[in-house]
């Protein structure tokens, strides 16, 4: 069958009539959108829309995340024949999965990019569509994470990295990657409390009250006891997901603007994603992901298959109700 629909499967971003089940499209032609799922701007009866935020002007080293979102795409093509593998369900084939697209804004004018972004956000969740987003730099999730605020209350961040973000910033319009999450800490948009960054392994003496579980620990206790340990401090409450690629070791992802060394492998990711089945996701996000320091595309992949893996954590509790 699957050859059978290659032959006349092409273009299906924009000519799959169906939202759900496979694509057998080849995967080095066509139209590119997120696992090959149809691009719209119409969300009823949409669970997961998938969209992109080319931004990458709030980095403090090498830039070229403007360009993650098309290169993961590109690269998600590669998963689009089959299903997830190890959730014992196929997300797509039972979820309504659409490419929204990437926010428009303008370039030259930063400033007003933070709200720009929020109403794209506060525009999915209207029509009750969970989020994944592609980027771009990690300061976007500042500006998402105060729409999902907005409509679940103070969030649980599950936040993956080599860094914190947490560094002290008292001015809520300065744009940094690095400076964010201290931000939603003072502005109640998460409560560090039932909050948890894995993976990390630069110094921050202030955590902020955020639970640390750092990469050193991930590699001592293992990917099933780090999951638990997850479940256990985020507890029932909403939660949002940020994946930034450079959680994961240079050797695996190094297409990143501040890689570190000593990072989390592929597997170790993974599993730990696979094992998390069941918090209370409501949206996520995966950043940084800088092709032109990857001539390989093993960064995109990677940064591919963390979102399939967030659209298949939303799926689980969609499908569990």
């Amino acid at each position: 069958m699957a050859l059978e629909d290659a032959k006349t499967q092409v273009d299906q971003a924009f000519t799959r009539q169906d939202l759900r089940g496979p694509s057998f499209e080849n995967t080095f032609g066509g139209a590119t959108s997120f696992l090959r799922r149809r691009y719209s701007k119409t969300l009823n009866g949409i669970d997961i829309a998938v969209t992109g935020v080319p931004f990458d002007q709030a980095v403090t080293n090498r830039p070229g995340t403007r360009l993650g979102p098309r290169a993961i795409r590109e690269a998600s093509a590669l998963q689009s024949p089959d299903a997830p593998y190890g959730w014992g369900y196929d997300a797509l084939s039972e979820l309504a999965i659409v490419d929204y697209g990437d926010v428009a804004f303008d370039y030259a004018d930063v400033p007003s990019f933070p709200d720009r972004l929020t109403d794209h956000i506060r525009t999915i969740l209207a029509s009750d569509t969970a989020s994944v987003t592609l980027g771009g730099d990690h300061y976007i999730s500042f500006p998402i994470l105060k729409a999902y605020a907005e409509k679940y209350g103070p969030m649980s961040l599950l936040h993956f990295d080599a860094h914190s973000d947490t560094w002290p910033d008292d001015d809520m319009a300065r744009v940094d990657h690095g400076t964010m999450f201290y931000k939603a800490v003072k502005l109640g948009l998460i409560d560090p409390a039932t909050s948890v960054q894995v993976g990390i392994r630069t110094t921050n003496e202030d955590t902020l009250g955020v639970n640390i579980i750092d990469a050193a620990t991930v590699h001592e206790i293992g990917s099933v006891e780090t999951a638990r340990k997850i479940k256990e401090m985020l507890g029932a409450r909403p939660t949002y997901l940020t994946f930034d690629i450079d959680c994961l070791d240079p050797a695996y992802a190094p297409g990143t603007g501040t890689p570190v060394w000593g990072g989390l492998t592929s597997a170790q990711a993974a599993r730990i994603l696979r094992e998390i089945a069941g918090i209370n996701i409501k949206g996520g996000d995966i950043v940084e992901v800088s092709p032109p320091f990857d001539t390989t595309g093993a960064t995109a992949i990677a940064g591919a298959h963390v979102a399939t893996e967030i659209i298949c954590l939303l799926g689980w509790n969609l499908l569990n109700k």
